[in-house]
């Protein structure tokens, strides 16, 4: 596998031509701290697991850990600003699959690894495609934290 992090077309110049399937591409890092952990817990997810330091370090996980939606939120930033055109990008029918396999730490440095599964142009609407990813998100020890399969609906490059 051949990863890369450049696309011949800029982010802003992208359409869904461009997205060629089996292409492996990895953007990052990005960093989780513990008051980012506990921040976002105490807003949308408030377990002692994400909100209590002390106390999570007899739970399950030994120590406090970020919630799987903080860490979907933070690939989610990763794949904007990288991987999805902001020229073309029409709309998401849903992910698939989505799994939390690793608890993701203060001080853990995250990216993700990108492999397109299929483009397929619309049948009933010619100007788009549909672009079909898996989506791992990665530590600095290489472990896959998170996983799932999206789906994108892009923009044809429009003709001359």
């Amino acid at each position: 596998m051949t990863i890369t992090s450049e696309f011949s077309t800029p982010i802003g110049e992208r359409y869904f031509e461009d997205y060629q399937a089996g292409s492996v591409y990895e953007y990052g890092p990005t960093s989780v701290t513990e008051a980012e952990i506990i921040e976002f817990a105490e807003k949308y997810d408030p377990q002692y697991i994400h909100t209590d330091s002390l106390a999570a370090t007899g739970g399950p996980f030994g120590g406090l850990i970020a919630s799987g939606w903080q860490t979907a939120g933070l690939m989610m930033r990763l794949f904007v600003d990288n991987f999805l055109s902001s020229v073309a990008s029409i709309a998401s029918p849903g992910i698939d699959e989505l799994r939390w396999t690793k608890p993701v730490r203060p001080g853990d440095l995250l990216r993700i690894r990108i492999h397109i599964l299929e483009t397929r142009p619309s049948q009933s609407k010619p100007d788009r495609g549909m672009v079909r990813t898996s989506v791992e998100v990665v530590n600095q020890n290489d472990e896959i934290v998170m996983s799932l399969k999206a789906m994108n609906i892009l923009r044809c490059r429009p003709s001359a």
